[in-house]
């Protein structure tokens, strides 16, 4: 193996939202007698009896325009559709299926089963609307595919393996802290599967997660965004693969480059025959997960930012400036004119479920006063290592003294965090990025009222829940950009 993969994830369900309305049953198909905008209730259900089952169907007008958004994480894929208004008028989500190649997951084959089984939870009478599709992926998650067919001639690199073989001969072409000069980087992933079979093989491309899985809705390969291609080397400021990168032996592998949400081809015509879409359905393309769920937070101006507390806490801020500095982990992706800056530490919701159930958490939270700071200061980390704010892989967690009343202990640790978001979002700005001014709340930890409010104080910021979190929506988004631009109808 050219480097080894660290996920296993379970087979799939699927989330099917349906109205609290009264509702009518046609088939396996689940429709509403009247206009909805929005999920009002969901529930699971089992994919043990191989049936396709659909989302909320909801009425449509002759001629609305609709767009549709995929979401594929790292369990599991989901979509969101939204209307000219931006409001959600359908959404579903399954887990990936489990087939193995070998002792390991085949991914290629649960992404294209998830990708199609998705299509047919659309709702019908939906599907002739929806007139753009767009799909976000995994960061660096990374395919080698023959040139030719398409066909995968490597199993996927996953978004988490480090390829630290490959690590000196990058260092030695990037420029200094470039963000390819990490083991985990989408760069690193070519160079050693070029190293060990790249240059005996048939003509080959390097695709990533979106870019195949989109791939097979329009049928042109080849074909990339510039958030997805960031970390393969691309600079989306010149709009150009720098020079050196383009005198590598590999680079004729790398994919053209087009802005996110960039209409590419319409759908294939034997996919809209089958699933009912209309022929001149634009397929566009995407982008990274993170990049999705910072689009459908809606924060759009400079100064704006969205952390997400789930099991790290990760920080994204909309900068005019452009900063990257990989000792911290730091970079930034292209949002059209401007640059999405962010960063991610080992701290969040990790270290708290280690120490805490749910259930305690809850209960305890209740308990805090927000408005009275936390004595206690502490670095909570679930092992030793820090990356941002804090280069230091060998720094080890504080989670001492402990208090006797637990919800001292959890207020210090909540604190604690917050504390460390504030440093993050000051490093931001000493590295050049654009002063924070506002903060929207995603993950988990947004549930969390009490928290809210601690990092509201120790930031000095508004800090409040993002209404849309969901990548799927953020998808859904730049496929309604795509049909606005449309020049291939």
């Amino acid at each position: 193996m050219v480097c080894a993969s660290s996920l296993i994830h379970p087979g799939s369900t699927v989330l099917v939202s349906l109205p609290s309305i009264q509702r009518k049953k046609r088939g396996n198909v689940l429709c509403n007698n009247k206009v909805r905008k929005q999920r009002v209730a969901s529930m699971s259900m089992s994919l043990g009896n191989q049936k396709n089952q659909n989302a909320e169907e909801a009425s449509v007008r002759e001629g609305e325009r609709l767009y549709l958004g995929f979401d594929f994480g790292t369990s599991g894929a989901r979509f969101a559709i939204i209307d000219k208004d931006d409001a959600i008028r359908a959404e579903a989500k399954r887990e990936y299926p489990l087939y193995l190649s070998g002792e390991s997951q085949d991914w290629v084959r649960s992404w294209k089963e998830t990708l199609f089984s998705l299509l047919e939870d659309v709702p019908l009478d939906i599907r002739k609307h929806i007139v753009a599709i767009s799909i976000d992926g995994t960061s660096a998650t990374t395919l080698i595919v023959d040139s030719y067919t398409g066909e995968p001639l490597w199993r996927p690199f996953l978004y988490n393996e480090s390829c630290s073989d490959a690590l000196p001969m990058v260092k030695s072409i990037a420029p200094q802290n470039h963000t390819v000069c990490t083991g985990s980087s989408t760069l690193c992933k070519l160079v050693s599967w070029w190293n060990h079979v790249g240059s005996d093989k048939k003509p080959a491309l390097l695709l990533h997660q979106a870019d195949w899985l989109l791939w097979l809705l329009h049928g042109k390969l080849g074909v990339t965004d510039y958030n997805n291609a960031l970390k393969v080397g691309y600079d989306p400021e010149v709009d150009s693969y720098p020079s050196w990168l383009v005198c590598q032996p590999y680079y004729h592998l790398l994919p053209s480059v087009l802005a996110p949400g960039t209409p590419i081809a319409c759908l294939k015509e034997e996919i809209g025959k089958k699933y009912g879409f209309q022929k001149d359905c634009v397929v566009c393309t995407g982008t990274t997960d993170s990049i999705a769920a910072f689009l459908a937070a809606r924060a759009s101006q400079p100064g704006k930012a969205v952390t997400s507390l789930g099991s790290t806490l990760a920080i994204k801020l909309l900068s005019n400036t452009r900063i990257e500095d990989s000792r911290f982990g730091v970079y930034s992706h292209r949002l059209d004119d401007k640059w999405l800056v962010g960063g991610a530490s080992n701290t969040g919701g990790a270290i708290l479920r280690q120490l805490f159930t749910d259930n305690q958490l809850e209960k305890l939270s209740e308990q805090i006063n927000p408005s009275q700071p936390s004595l206690l200061d502490y670095y909570p980390l679930p092992k030793a290592g820090e990356r941002f704010p804090v280069a230091d892989p060998n720094l080890a967690p504080r989670l001492h003294p402990r208090p006797e009343n637990d919800v001292e202990y959890l207020h210090g640790i909540l604190e604690s965090i917050a504390r460390i978001e504030a440093k993050a979002y000051g490093l931001l700005k000493e590295l050049g990025a654009t002063q924070v001014e506002e903060v929207f709340t995603a993950g988990g930890g947004a549930k969390n009222e009490k928290w809210i409010k601690i990092r509201e104080r120790v930031l000095g910021l508004p800090v409040s829940r993002a209404n849309q979190t969901e990548a799927a929506y953020g998808a859904a988004l730049l496929a309604k950009k795509g049909d606005q631009q449309n020049i291939l109808s």
